[in-house]
């Protein structure tokens, strides 16, 4: 069984919206990947990638987690959604160039109706930012937004 799959086998987003590099680590409850910030980073500017961003690359990591669980059970990643945060800190306004940001990811709580709650951190040598996020996977996620509709 292949353990080591790339972001893009993962996590069902393609071209710039792929904002992961790798998954470096992972458990049955947890994964860890990384994010360089370069100048052709989506959403870089002079000084870097906007802290805010920092909660999409959490909820991509959540993303990575499922993807993966999905892969090692003989699955495909399925779409998720993002519902929120309890709280979203980080402790600068910009994710700098140059930098290579961790994330990591806790599964804390998982429903049998697809809602779970994840832990998540992101670290840096000056950047620390924690979120609790929320995110919902049906399914079937087309039916689910024809429904929706």
């Amino acid at each position: 069984m292949n353990n080591n799959y790339s972001v893009a086998e993962l996590v069902p987003h393609s071209g710039k919206m792929s904002l992961l590099n790798k998954v470096t680590a992972y458990g049955s409850e947890w994964l860890t990947a990384e994010i360089y910030i370069t100048a052709d980073s989506m959403f870089a500017g002079k000084e870097g990638v906007p802290a805010w961003v920092g909660m999409e690359y959490m909820a991509q990591a959540v993303g990575a987690y499922s993807g993966l669980q999905e892969r090692l059970y003989g699955g495909e990643p399925k779409l998720g959604f993002l519902l929120g945060t309890r709280r979203y800190c980080c402790n600068e306004d910009f994710f700098h160039l140059g930098s290579c940001l961790t994330i990591r990811v806790e599964r804390e709580m998982q429903g049998d109706n697809g809602l779970s709650a994840f832990k998540c951190t992101l670290t840096s040598e000056t950047v620390l930012a924690e979120a609790n996020l929320n995110v919902f996977q049906p399914d079937n996620a087309e039916q689910f937004l024809k429904d929706a509709i």
